[in-house]
């Protein structure tokens, strides 16, 4: 069978639309409808401007307002886990995830996970009391910290994330982030927690990650959800019946993938994107997986947050800048909500890319949107603006 070749620019069109980056981001707010496309929403601890769940979602509709996604997850149309990170997934998801659960317990019970430390009658404590009490936070729990690391958590806060991991414990809900565990058998619906065969599950979770991805190879379909080796993808990949696609990289050459069933449709059926620029959250799934964003965009980008200061080649949080169907630069922005500021305290433009003064406007218009999303009116640089 030949292969259907997709040039760079529609690789680049198909992505985005997929993505559901391709259309003005205006119209009636369909969050869960959003969710669903994308496959699941990365959720984040901090917060520079927005959050990045919110970010994310605002950036695919500019009428999204923080609070609109939570009743979501308290409502059980969605439920939270890991892939990559936290997550919020589709709750019909569920069945597929089954493995995901039993995976993440296999690495807690050998010792590679969130070793908490405790005894297992004081891990059973905690079970007994969220059975006995209902919801609770870690904040209704008391242990304390036994490392200075930045990131260490309490013993019992990792053991709460052991049951969670395992899927015994459930997030049902969270208020101003924190989030409470309750019983699985009380937030999974039943009928929902009867898993296909582990066979089943793997095919499902391939076949869906193709479908998100529209076309990939076979690393990327196992990139998408994290939830699978790249042996257990492959033996998927050799099974299937899919079709080959030779796609076009932004540095001209060729790579072999494989395309979504009606991969021919998708590519009629996609818009050029808005020319819009957009500022994307570093979390943001268009960027996810790094070496796709490369190979298509010629972008390189790595998440800095935990790099240390010094050896950072940007920024703390910095974000992509999307125009049209290219990255044009990238920038470092800080809030403050209570004093009601926005400022740009770093700016980067991509080789070869000119801000002219149309393209400044359209950045700074975003800015000013951005900043409506999260309260604040005040937009100035603390940088030179690109000339």
């Amino acid at each position: 069978m030949s292969r259907l070749r997709i040039s760079n620019k529609d690789a680049r069109r198909i992505w985005l639309w997929t993505n559901g980056l391709s259309a003005t981001p205006t119209g009636p707010v369909d969050v869960i409808g959003m969710i669903r496309r994308l496959g699941f929403l990365q959720i984040d601890t901090i917060r520079n401007v927005t959050r990045a769940h919110n970010h994310i979602l605002w950036t695919r509709n500019q009428n999204f307002r923080e609070g609109m996604l939570w009743p979501l997850l308290q409502g059980r149309q969605l439920f939270e886990h890991f892939t990559h990170d936290a997550s919020l997934i589709p709750m019909e998801t569920l069945p597929i995830w089954q493995r995901q659960f039993r995976r993440l317990g296999a690495k807690v019970a050998q010792g590679d996970w969130y070793q908490s430390g405790l005894a297992r009658e004081e891990i059973r404590n905690i079970r007994k009391r969220i059975e006995a009490e209902g919801a609770l936070s870690t904040h209704a729990f008391d242990t304390k910290v036994q490392s200075r690391e930045m990131w260490a958590r309490p013993p019992h806060k990792k053991a709460l994330d052991q049951m969670w991991y395992v899927g015994d414990l459930a997030t049902c809900y969270r208020e101003s982030f924190v989030k409470y565990y309750n019983l699985g058998d009380r937030v999974f619906p039943a009928h929902l927690r009867e898993g296909l065969d582990d066979q089943d599950q793997v095919n499902m979770l391939c076949d869906q990650a193709l479908d998100k991805i529209s076309f990939g190879t076979g690393g990327e379909v196992q990139r998408f959800w994290e939830a699978m080796s790249a042996q257990t993808c492959k033996g998927w990949l050799d099974q299937q019946t899919l079709v080959p696609v030779s796609v076009q990289a932004a540095d001209k050459t060729w790579y072999d993938a494989w395309g979504a069933p009606d991969i021919e449709d998708r590519l009629e059926r996609a818009a050029d994107p808005t020319i819009r620029l957009r500022i994307l959250n570093p979390f943001d799934p268009a960027i996810r997986d790094r070496m796709r964003l490369q190979r298509l965009f010629g972008f390189e980008y790595r998440n800095e947050m935990f790099v240390p200061q010094a050896k950072r080649r940007w920024g703390y949080y910095v974000y992509p800048l999307l125009e049209g169907d290219r990255f044009v630069g990238r920038c470092e922005i800080k809030a403050d909500r209570a004093k009601g500021w926005l400022r740009v305290t770093g700016f980067w433009p991509e080789p070869k890319v000119k801000w002219t003064t149309a393209r400044l406007a359209k950045f700074e218009a975003e800015l000013v949107r951005f900043a409506r999303l999260a309260g604040i009116r005040d937009v100035d640089w603390d940088v030179a603006r690109p000339v």
